[in-house]
């Protein structure tokens, strides 16, 4: 079977790409993820809001103890500072010379000229393309969805005219809506969209009443929400669609792929069963083409879209009264 696909004009031999986590840092497991047949990596994201906390903190640390000692003014030399981004684009190289596959960055930043800054940074370390992580967290009640909309379709511009490689948008599903949000960027050169940013969320610990920060893994239901987006937005854009969230499974894949992906993003699925479980998957994926008689994804890609299924209500909310219509089917053997 062919298994391979384009994404972000990159040539891929299957379209199952490695997600943005701690895993791709630790190089003996990069390579156990391309010998399993991992087609391309997206790198850790490099967030600008770490690098300001790792400064603040070094700055507290050198300055502690400076009234100490009359006779002191510090304890550390005066060129101590912290490495910023350096750090970040060193292991970045590594891992760019330890693969042979595609390496993709990721980025979020706070402010206009660190896009620009970094995302060049990026590109001279070797990154293949770029996927702007757009982790919006609002934290001010005066600010409007339009204005963050607005910083963000600017932000696009300005890293496509500052960078060569090929540029991705990895969205949250939280916009009023998504489908004129993931258009708007179409309309600025995104050459794909990811979706969706599986978030941080915290949680609360109610014996020790204090704030938890629990691992936020994906499920496997989790791959509606993208699937259904997907589904609706294949061939109403130029950009290429990638699906992310609760992608565990080779069937996963071809759910994705007939609703009219070009490639998939898998994390949880590789922190529980492992990086062999991309070479169970795309085994998977070969044995349902042949049984179909698909000799390529292109046979199959977008079949169950919007555009190409003959229900014309199957991606709209009247599914979902329909459901609640046989509710009484689902629940008929309800304990009472």
């Amino acid at each position: 079977m062919d298994l391979s696909t384009t994404y972000l004009g990159l040539k891929l031999k299957n379209p199952i790409i490695v997600g943005a986590s701690n895993l791709v840092t630790d190089l003996s497991i990069l390579s156990k993820l391309e010998k399993a047949g991992a087609a391309a990596v997206v790198y850790k994201s490099l967030f600008e809001e770490q690098i300001h906390l790792e400064n603040l903190e070094l700055d507290r640390g050198l300055t502690d103890y400076d009234d100490r000692n009359a006779e002191m003014t510090s304890l550390f030399p005066a060129d101590m500072y912290e490495a910023g981004p350096e750090e970040f684009l060193m292991h970045f190289k590594e891992a760019r010379k330890s693969l042979s596959i595609p390496l993709i960055a990721s980025l979020n930043c706070i402010y206009d000229d660190t896009w620009y800054e970094y995302a060049k940074k990026l590109e001279e370390a070797g990154a293949d393309a770029l996927e702007l992580n757009f982790y919006n967290n609002p934290r001010d009640f005066d600010m409007e969805g339009r204005s963050i909309l607005n910083e963000e379709l600017d932000t696009i511009e300005g890293v496509k005219a500052t960078v060569k490689i090929p540029v991705s948008v990895k969205l949250s599903p939280f916009y009023t809506n998504p489908m004129y949000t993931i258009n708007e960027m179409d309309k600025k050169g995104a050459d794909g969209f990811v979706l969706f940013n599986k978030l941080f969320q915290p949680d609360i610990n109610i014996e020790l009443e204090e704030m938890h920060f629990p691992y936020n893994l994906s499920t496997e239901h989790e791959s509606r929400l993208p699937l259904r987006y997907i589904g609706i937005m294949y061939n109403e854009v130029k950009a290429d669609l990638c699906a992310n969230r609760g992608i565990f499974t080779g069937e996963d894949v071809i759910k994705m792929i007939l609703a009219g992906a070009n490639v998939v993003q898998v994390v949880s699925t590789l922190y529980k069963h492992g990086p062999a479980q991309i070479t169970r998957m795309l085994e998977e994926m070969e044995i349902w083409m042949a049984k179909k008689q698909y000799n390529n994804l292109g046979e199959f890609r977008g079949k169950l879209s919007r555009k190409n299924i003959n229900d014309p209500f199957a991606y709209r909310r009247a599914q979902y009264v329909d459901i609640l219509m046989k509710s009484k089917q689902i629940f008929k053997n309800f304990p009472i």
